[in-house]
């Protein structure tokens, strides 16, 4: 019997024992379901994947062990601080790297050819109110000895556009032969443009009608022969700032995309002579992007409508007017408004560039050429010429000349200009940099965001 006893009271111990311990597990998770842990900066250090500072953020006094990890830290986010900061600046340096390459293609687009007679009047073509209101740009004295009476002479007001319409050389009858890659020509392939010399011709200048060469070498481009009417040029009664000493014709080769800018760019072509030209496109990008249409009047940005902009605004500005090839929806000068045009173009020459800063293009074509010239006519063609024109042949010798424009070869340079650091390089060498000096990554940053708007 003792033993039963004692049994039965040990059993019934063990059992409040288990009870109580099941009860208290209850109590356990009941508060740990209710009320939240703290995070404290040793259990955030031990869960986060920054490198180091588990062995820094411990429980417990900061010991040696401690502060050689935090300086082994410190020193190694100052090295990747330091890193980053060179990657920052070398991003905002926008450096590039210069690309060459050498394409050759099968056929290429022929560039605009402006031809302009440097002669800008047709003697024969003005008349009396012509030269009355043009005195100030040609110096010809009136047909009347007396000279102009405005009592007697009651002229309209002079229409710049008309009399340079009317009164430049006609393209008909300069043009005497046409030729582009073997096949005939005429003045429907040239278009009317107005520049500082007058009434000019441009050649293949209209975007939608573009004609292509498929070879290379002379016979291959645009081979004319023109006839400058020298016997037709103002006689020079007194020298003015517009007077003409030269004979000849002014060309220049450019893009569709850019208006002519031919007294600047231009070059000489002398009667007498068959000149050559060779010329090989070379894009340039440095940049502005030619879909920019800020310039009113053309249909892309370049750097010679930029140019006429400017140009346009100081005459404009001083002079109230703008000259024929000038953009703008301004009126057109007259003779009166001459000197005044030519005090402003005069001193924006002198301006600096900051007065009219103008971009380079991202897509620019520029053509390097190369001259060449022979004496036309040879003897044994002189006579033949004469026929054929029902010219003299010294009427032929001072007023003809034959222009070939043609490519050397179907073959273009190509220069480009790429970013040398991009935002992808800035980012890869930061990653880098973080994993190697902190070990930490993107994810790293979002925990200790987490991090402090828990402990906030």
């Amino acid at each position: 019997m003792p033993i039963e006893f004692v049994c039965k009271i040990k059993f019934a111990e063990e059992d409040e024992k288990q009870k109580g311990k099941q009860e208290g597990d209850k109590e356990s998770l009941i508060e740990e379901t209710c009320t939240p842990q703290a995070k404290d900066l040793a259990g955030f250090a031990n869960s986060c994947t920054l490198h180091g500072i588990n062995h820094i953020f411990v429980s417990g006094r900061l010991g040696v062990k401690q502060t050689l990890w935090a300086l082994a830290f410190l020193l190694s986010l100052a090295l990747f601080l330091y890193q980053a900061a060179k990657s920052a600046i070398s991003y905002l340096e926008h450096s590039h790297i210069t690309a060459l390459d050498e394409e050759v293609i099968r056929e290429m687009v022929f560039p605009a050819v402006t031809i302009c007679n440097i002669n800008r009047f047709r003697f024969s073509a003005l008349t009396d109110a012509d030269i009355y209101h043009l005195a100030n740009l040609t110096g010809l004295p009136p047909k009347n000895k007396d000279g102009h009476k405005e009592k007697d002479l009651q002229y309209p007001d002079p229409n710049m556009e008309d009399i340079f319409n009317r009164t430049g050389h006609q393209l008909e009858e300069m043009l005497m032969s046409c030729n582009f890659s073997g096949d005939n020509c005429s003045t429907k392939d040239f278009t009317v443009v107005y520049t500082r010399y007058g009434k000019c011709y441009t050649f293949n200048g209209q975007k939608s009608l573009l004609k292509k060469t498929k070879q290379g070498g002379m016979g291959n481009g645009l081979e004319i022969m023109l006839d400058i009417q020298q016997d037709d040029y103002l006689p020079i009664w007194k020298e003015t700032n517009q007077t003409s000493l030269e004979a000849g014709l002014r060309v220049q080769i450019h893009s569709q995309d850019e208006p002519p800018y031919i007294h600047q760019l231009g070059f000489g072509v002398s009667p007498g002579f068959q000149t050559f030209l060779t010329y090989l496109p070379q894009p340039w990008g440095n940049c502005r992007p030619n879909g920019d249409t800020l310039i009113p009047g053309y249909e892309t940005y370049s750097i010679s409508a930029c140019r006429l902009k400017c140009e346009a605004e100081d005459v404009i500005k001083r002079c109230h007017c703008r000259m024929v090839h000038m953009p703008g929806n301004a009126k057109i000068c007259t003779p009166n408004d001459i000197e005044c045009v030519e005090e402003a173009l005069s001193g924006f020459q002198k301006k600096t560039n900051d007065s009219c800063s103008c971009e380079t293009p991202c897509n620019l074509t520029r053509y390097g050429k190369e001259l060449s010239m022979v004496k036309i006519p040879s003897k044994g063609s002189a006579r033949y010429l004469s026929k054929k024109f029902n010219k003299t042949e010294a009427y032929i010798r001072d007023n003809f000349l034959v222009l070939d424009i043609f490519f050397e070869a179907l073959n273009y340079e190509t220069i480009e200009q790429k970013k040398a650091y991009d935002v992808t390089g800035l980012l890869s060498d930061i990653g880098g940099q973080m994993g190697l000096f902190i070990g930490a990554s993107i994810l790293t940053i979002l925990e200790i965001l987490d991090y402090i708007y828990e402990v906030n």
